[in-house]
């Protein structure tokens, strides 16, 4: 006599499709529920993942962890690439709450995680002539920012906010996070880091008459 599958049985099957085709990160990813979002991070209240509005120019970007690599090229005597889980599972990770402010007007506090930019571009070698670091995304999108400021403030890729992985429209698999700047330099999105000797580059809407300091005050 033929037994129908239970739905325990159901579900464990479309697990092992899932992981099977998108990779177990991928899958811990699609996995992520907003009610695991932290709202309050120790005495600071958080904004919310929804407070942020989308204005990329190209609209959010599809990265699937499986083929993603992180290239760190340029200025570099070693140019290296890191696969998601790389990063994630060989450098230390770091927490800051931090405000992102959008020329739109808008704003959102949040509690950000991730690994050092500067520890990433380390196994790559700088070389001495290095001055700026350009940020490269998946949508085309570029900026910059001095490798002396990246330095000094300990800025981090983030690949998680309040304590979920990082959702898609708000830059899977890593997004810049560059404190006292103004939002546009944080690169959504993240797939390869320049160092470049051209302090005089300009990024997508530094083009576009945005000024290249992106300084709050």
């Amino acid at each position: 006599m033929n037994r129908k599958p239970t739905p325990s049985l159901i579900l464990a099957t479309i697990m092992v499709i899932i992981v099977t085709i998108y990779g177990v990160n991928q899958f811990n990813r699609l996995n992520q529920t907003e009610y695991v979002e932290i709202r309050e991070f120790e005495g600071v209240r958080l904004s919310s993942i929804n407070d942020f509005r989308e204005n990329s120019i190209r609209g959010p970007q599809e990265i699937n962890t499986s083929d993603y690599k992180l290239e760190i090229f340029g200025k570099v005597k070693a140019p290296i690439e890191y696969k998601y889980n790389e990063v994630l599972d060989n450098f230390t990770t770091y927490r800051k709450v931090t405000t992102l402010n959008c020329v739109e007007g808008w704003s959102a506090t949040v509690l950000w995680e991730g690994v050092k930019v500067m520890d990433l571009v380390a196994g790559a070698e700088p070389e001495t002539d290095a001055r700026i670091m350009i940020f490269h995304a998946e949508d085309g999108y570029t900026t910059s920012l001095p490798i002396e400021y990246v330095k000094e403030n300990e800025l981090i890729l983030a690949y998680k906010i309040n304590n979920v992985i990082l959702p898609e429209e708000n830059g899977f698999p890593f997004q810049l996070v560059a404190e006292s700047k103004w939002g546009y330099k944080w690169c959504r999105w993240v797939i390869g880091l320049e160092l470049s000797a051209d302090t005089d580059y300009e990024g997508y809407w530094e083009q576009r008459g945005y000024s290249n300091s992106a300084d709050l005050d």
